[in-house]
């Protein structure tokens, strides 16, 4: 993390005066597409409405619902990413609380964007789970195993919500489908957009994302494939400071 990251997030932090509750866990999904020159990821812009970010780009993500861990995915995570996900992980430390990480960015990418992840490829049974029923009506398995994990960050004390959100990525090929209008039923996203990372750095966007876009580039560099072994960014507070762990 860059020193004037660091700097607006720990100021960022300052303002807030609410009283302490614990974290919730999200989960959020850059889709990249890596069929140009450069490659794009996927974003929106939260509509006016929303009291939380409104109208700042954000990747496809929210709330993991508690129905997300009783989802039936076809095929689990590459092994070395299950095991980055378990790190520094308080409990429960379920093998169904884990799984309905990528689940609930997988479905809030469908209700937002109107994008499938997944395999027409593999049988898809007649029933997933919660939310899943337009997975079901399209004939789209859940495969978890193409999803990288990229970064992870907890909101800051003394904010109004708080959440433990876990961003994955996956490249464009895992989609199975799109809805024709190009937005999701929830019309929580506006303007869903394919945008390069540096046209996605001149939108109006929140601190964290574009910390995360800053670490996505740098491990494009490094790391192209998006290899599962990689390290994975870890952003706490910690003594007043935002702190950049590695999993």
């Amino acid at each position: 993390m860059t020193t004037n990251l660091a700097e607006r997030l720990a100021r960022d932090e300052q303002a807030g005066n609410h009283p302490y509750i614990r974290p919730k866990d999200a989960a959020t999904l850059l889709i990249l597409d890596r069929s140009g020159v450069n490659v794009r990821v996927l974003m929106g812009r939260r509509h006016m409405r929303h009291t939380f970010m409104p109208g700042k780009f954000v990747f496809p993500g929210g709330r993991v619902d508690a129905t997300d861990s009783r989802v039936r995915a076809q095929k689990g995570y590459h092994p070395v990413v299950e095991e980055k996900l378990r790190k520094e992980l308080k409990a429960p430390k379920s093998d169904g609380r884990i799984k309905g990480f990528a689940l609930a960015a997988i479905r809030e990418t469908y209700e937002e964007a109107g994008v499938f992840v997944g395999s027409k490829e593999l049988d898809c049974p007649k029933r997933l789970g919660a939310g899943f029923d337009a997975f079901v009506d399209r004939g789209i398995a859940l495969d978890l195993t193409p999803l990288r994990f990229v970064a992870r960050a907890i909101t800051p004390p003394k904010r109004p919500r708080r959440f433990d959100a876990r961003f994955f990525a996956v490249w464009s090929d895992a989609i199975a489908d799109k809805l024709a209008d190009g937005r999701g039923p929830s019309g929580e996203l506006e303007d869903c957009a394919w945008l390069t990372l540096e046209e996605a750095r001149q939108k109006e966007l929140p601190i964290i994302t574009q910390t995360i876009l800053t670490d996505l580039e740098n491990r494009l560099q490094s790391d192209p494939e998006l290899a599962p072994e990689t390290e994975v960014p870890f952003y706490s507070f910690r003594q007043g400071d935002f702190v950049r762990d590695l999993l």
